[in-house]
C-alpha cells in the first residue's frame, strides 16, 4: 500500500507533554498580561463555586433544622442565603463568559502567530523537504492541526487550571470539615490518579494515528484533484476509489478505536463518582446518626465530593479534544524544528557588479548518496558567453540548474560566479542573479502584470518595454484585458507556448546577469516559438547564458556546446566542430532532424536544416 510520501518514522512520540507546554508558552508570552487576568478569573470562579455548598449547610443548619430559633428569623435567614447563593451564581456565569472572551481572544491570536510563524518557516525550508512530504500533509499542518492547536487555549488550559485549582480547594476543605469522612474519600484519589494517566498515554497514541490517516486522505486528494485529467485519461476512477475507501476506512477504523476508548473512560469516571457518593452516604449517614455530624454538613460533604469528581467527568468528556490539541500541537512543533539543508552564512558575501563569469568545478552529486547522478563534472561560462548543454534524459541537465540555484548542495566540487563560491552568497541574491526559464510555469490566480513582476518591483512602463522588446506585446495584445487579464485557476487559461512567453518576461524583468533556458522551448506551438526565439537572441545580448535545449535553431546560436551523457561531460566544442567527430553530439543531431522530419510528414511543419 502506498504511503504516498508521507512518513514520520522517527517523530511520532518524540515530544513530552513538558516540551509541548514549554513550547505553548513560549508562544503566550506576548499575552501574559491576559492570561493573568484569566487566573484571577479562575480564582475567583474556584472561591465562588466552593461556596456554594457551604450555604447549603448553613441553609440547612441554620434555618431549615433549627427548630429552636423563630419562624420568622429562619424564613429571613433563608431568603439572605438564597439571594447570596443567587448572586455567587450570577457571578460565576459573569465571570466564566469574560474568561472565555479571553482565552479565546489569547488563543485565536496565538494560533494566528503559530500559523504565520509555521507558513514563513515553510516558505524557507529547501526543496528536498517538499520533495519527500507531500502537499496534503502540509495543507494539515496549516489547517485542521492549527485549528485543533486553538483548543490547548479555549478548553485545555481553561479545564487544566480551574479543575486543579478546584481539586486542591475542595481537598482543603474537605480535611477541614472533617477529617475522618475526608480520609475515606481519599482512597479513591490514586485510583482515579492511574486510571487518568494511563488513558492519557492510550489517547495519545490513538489521536496521533487518527492525525496521520488525515494527513494522508489530504495528500491523496490533492494528488487526484491536481491530476485528475490523468486519471480520467487513462480510466483510473475505480482503482483510485478503491484506494481512497481503504484509506477512508483505515480513518474510520482508528476513529473507532478512539472512541471506544473514551467510551471506556468515561463510565468508568462515573463509577468511581459514584462509589465514592455511596460510601460517603453510608459512613457520613451514621456519623449524623451518632450526632457527630450535621445533616448540613453532609449535604455540603456530598456536594463537594460531587465538585471533586467534576473535574474528572470534564476531563472525560473533553478528552478527545485535549488529546487531539496535544497531537496535533506535536506534529505543528515538529515541523517547526525542521532544519534546512540549505544552510546560509550569517553575514553573506557581497558582490558589487556582477561580471558574469560562471565554473562548476569537480562537481559530485546524487539525490541519494547511494545513487550518484553527477561524476566529476566541471564546466567554466565567461562572462557574456552563450553555453548550450545537450544530452539524452538523464544526463544531469537539469540537475545543474538545480545546484546552481542551491535547491541542492552538491556532495563534493564547488559552483562559483566570479569567482565567489554561491554557498557564500544570500540565497535571494543569488536566485537575483540567476534568472531561469523552466519548462514546467507555475501560474498564480491573479493578473497577468502580477504574475511576470513578481513582487520584483518592476514598474508597469518598464515591463511593457520588455513585452515590446522581445516582441511578446503581440500575445499580450490579444488577451481580453491586456496585462489586467486574469490567468490562473478562475481566469483565462493559457496555452503551454503563452505560458513559457510569460516565463521569459518574468525572469527578464529581474534583469539577470546569468541566464539559465531548461527546455523552455520543448514544447510550445509555432508561432510562441517563433516570438520566444526572438526574445532570446536579444536576451542573450550582454548575458551570461546557459541553454539546456534539444533544438538545433536554440543550440546552433550558442558559442559552446557541450554534451553531458551518464552524468558526465563527454563531448564539448562548436556545432561544427562536434558534427565532425561523428560522436555523441552527431547522434543527437541525427535523432533531431529525424523526429522533425517525422513532424513535418504528420503535421506539414518546416524542418530545420543543420
Amino acid at each position: 500500500m502506498m504511503n504516498y510520501g508521507y512518513s514520520e518514522k522517527g517523530q511520532e512520540g518524540s515530544l513530552s507533554d513538558f516540551h509541548l507546554w514549554r513550547k505553548i508558552l513560549q508562544f503566550s508570552a506576548p499575552y501574559w498580561l491576559s492570561l493573568f487576568f484569566a487566573v484571577i478569573i479562575s480564582i475567583l470562579i474556584t472561591w465562588a463555586t466552593l461556596t456554594l455548598p457551604h450555604l447549603v449547610q448553613t441553609a440547612i443548619d441554620h434555618y431549615i433544622t433549627a427548630t429552636t430559633v423563630a419562624t420568622d428569623a429562619r424564613i429571613a435567614g433563608l431568603t439572605r442565603t438564597a439571594i447570596h447563593y443567587g448572586v455567587l451564581i450570577f457571578a460565576i456565569f459573569f465571570a466564566s463568559f469574560c474568561q472565555v472572551l479571553v482565552l479565546e481572544w489569547v488563543g485565536q491570536s496565538v494560533m494566528h502567530t503559530v500559523r504565520q510563524r509555521l507558513f514563513h518557516h515553510l516558505l524557507h525550508l529547501d526543496l528536498p523537504f517538499f520533495n519527500s512530504n507531500p502537499t496534503g500533509r502540509l495543507v494539515t499542518r496549516l489547517t485542521n492541526d492549527i485549528q485543533n492547536m486553538n483548543e490547548m487555549f479555549t478548553s485545555v488550559i481553561v479545564t487544566l487550571f480551574n479543575d486543579l485549582l478546584q481539586l486542591t480547594g475542595i481537598l482543603v476543605l474537605l480535611f477541614w470539615m472533617n477529617p475522618r469522612l475526608a480520609g475515606v474519600m481519599t482512597i479513591f484519589i490514586p485510583l482515579a490518579i492511574i486510571i487518568t494517566i494511563f488513558f492519557a498515554r492510550l489517547a495519545r497514541e490513538q489521536f496521533r494515528a487518527i492525525r496521520i490517516q488525515l494527513a494522508k486522505i489530504n495528500s491523496f486528494l490533492a494528488e487526484n484533484l491536481s491530476g485528475m485529467s490523468i486519471i480520467q485519461l487513462f480510466g483510473r476512477q475505480e482503482s483510485n476509489r478503491q484506494t481512497f475507501e481503504h484509506l477512508s476506512e483505515g480513518f474510520l477504523q482508528r476513529t473507532l478505536s478512539q472512541i471506544k476508548l473514551f467510551g471506556t473512560f468515561m463510565p468508568l469516571t462515573e463509577f468511581m463518582s459514584s462509589a465514592a457518593i455511596a460510601l460517603i452516604l453510608w459512613y457520613g449517614g451514621g456519623e449524623v446518626l451518632q450526632k457527630r455530624l450535621t445533616l448540613g454538613e453532609l449535604v455540603a460533604f456530598i456536594s463537594y465530593m460531587r465538585l471533586f469528581f467534576q473535574p474528572l467527568r470534564e476531563l472525560a468528556q473533553k478528552y478527545s479534544v485535549v488529546q487531539s490539541a496535544m497531537a496535533s500541537a506535536e506534529r505543528i512543533f515538529q515541523l517547526l524544528d525542521t532544519k534546512s539543508e540549505i544552510v546560509e552564512l550569517e553575514q553573506p558575501v557581497q558582490l558589487p557588479k556582477i561580471q558574469g563569469s560562471l565554473l562548476f568545478k569537480n562537481i559530485h552529486f546524487g539525490y541519494q548518496a547511494d545513487n550518484p547522478i553527477l561524476h566529476d563534472v566541471s564546466l567554466a561560462l565567461y562572462p557574456g558567453q552563450t553555453v548550450a548543454l545537450v544530452g539524452t534524459t538523464g544526463s544531469g541537465k537539469t540537475t545543474l540548474v538545480n545546484l546552481l540555484l542551491r535547491f541542492y548542495d552538491p556532495q563534493a566540487g564547488t559552483i562559483r560566479i566570479d569567482d565567489t563560491d554561491i554557498a557564500c552568497l544570500e540565497l535571494r541574491k543569488l536566485r537575483t542573479i540567476v534568472g531561469v526559464i523552466l519548462q514546467d510555469v507555475f501560474i498564480l490566480q491573479d493578473t497577468l502584470f502580477a504574475n511576470i513582476v513578481m513582487d520584483t518591483g518592476c514598474s508597469r512602463e518598464k515591463t511593457e518595454a520588455i513585452l515590446n522588446q522581445t516582441g511578446m506585446n503581440r500575445f499580450v495584445d490579444k488577451l481580453p484585458a491586456g496585462l489586467d487579464t486574469i490567468i490562473g485557476e478562475g481566469g483565462l487559461e493559457l496555452s503551454t507556448g503563452e505560458k513559457q512567453l510569460l516565463s521569459f518576461a518574468r525572469v527578464l524583468c529581474r534583469n539577470p546577469a546569468i541566464l539559465v533556458l531548461d527546455e523552455a522551448t520543448a514544447a510550445i506551438d509555432t508561432e510562441s516559438e517563433n516570438i520566444l526565439e526572438q526574445a532570446i537572441a536579444d536576451s542573450f545580448k550582454g548575458r551570461t547564458s546557459l541553454v539546456i535545449a534539444h533544438r538545433l535553431s536554440t543550440i546552433r546560436r550558442a558559442d559552446h556546446i557541450v554534451v553531458m551523457a551518464h552524468g558526465k561531460i563527454v563531448e564539448q566544442g562548436s556545432h561544427e566542430e562536434l558534427l565532425q567527430r561523428n560522436g555523441h553530439y552527431a547522434l543527437l543531431v541525427a535523432m533531431d532532424l529525424q523526429n522533425d522530419q517525422s513532424s513535418h510528414a504528420a503535421h506539414g511543419n518546416e524542418v530545420v536544416d543543420s
